[in-house]
């Protein structure tokens, strides 16, 4: 499978399953994506979402580092004869199937591929049908998004590592946008693409770069500044 990102901004998300696992995906898309959670009962934290609040009280949630997006609670359990009928209801831009009822998720899986329709099965591993896409875990320091997955085989071993990557990028958000002004800056003054990519990448690099951004971004410019000027000057 190739990773890919999607935005879903202003698409519609149909969730069939309210479960904690229905919660998981609904909570990681875009909070600009319209999610619709189809299912008899609800966890509370898809009725927290429901209410307008973040819905991840125990503070793990999914590491997807976004704001929770809103989501439309649809009470009902419908059979495998009747998924399609919702798909078309709802025209999503993916469907995702959590339900505990494989036959219901096989038929999620079918209604949606034959409409060509992206759908995520949530009780399968492995290999997938094109189309059938899985939805990783993620870590974001925006601009930066780390993307990881087991392919469905452990998502406990995904959260582990989505735990250990936040700690591993906490700041590169920043760096990110430091590295970017760098690289404009020097491409506007005329310097040469092979000298700017050295600065650039000497700038990433910098312990003290990284460190000088956490004191406050005027810190950690300044020494960029000197890593630059140590460039310039070979």
């Amino acid at each position: 499978m190739t990773p890919l990102y999607h935005d879903f901004a202003g698409e519609t998300v149909v969730v069939f399953g309210g479960g904690s696992v229905g919660a998981r995906k609904a909570r990681g898309f875009d909070e600009a994506a319209r999610i619709v959670v189809i299912s008899p009962e609800f966890d509370e934290r898809l009725r927290s979402l429901a209410d307008g609040r973040d819905g991840n009280s125990d503070g793990n949630g999914d590491g997807d580092g976004n704001e929770a997006p809103a989501v439309e609670l649809v009470r009902a359990a419908p059979d495998a004869d009747a998924v399609g009928d919702w798909i078309d209801r709802f025209d999503p831009a993916i469907a995702v199937a959590a339900t505990d009822d494989a036959a219901v998720n096989a038929a999620v899986e079918a209604a949606a591929l034959d409409r060509g329709i992206l759908v995520n099965r949530t009780d399968v591993s492995g290999g997938r049908d094109p189309g059938s896409v899985v939805v990783p875990a993620t870590v974001e320091d925006d601009p930066v998004t780390v993307a990881l997955s087991t392919g469905g085989t452990s998502p406990a071993l995904a959260k582990a590592l989505r735990e250990r990557i936040e700690a591993e990028i906490e700041g590169a958000g920043e760096m990110a946008a430091l590295s970017g002004e760098i690289r404009e800056e020097l491409k506007s003054a005329g310097i040469d693409p092979e000298t700017r990519r050295e600065a650039v990448r000497r700038v990433v690099r910098s312990r003290g770069v990284w460190k000088g951004l956490q004191k406050g971004r005027s810190n950690g410019r300044q020494e960029a500044d000197t890593v630059i000027e140590e460039v310039l000057n070979r």
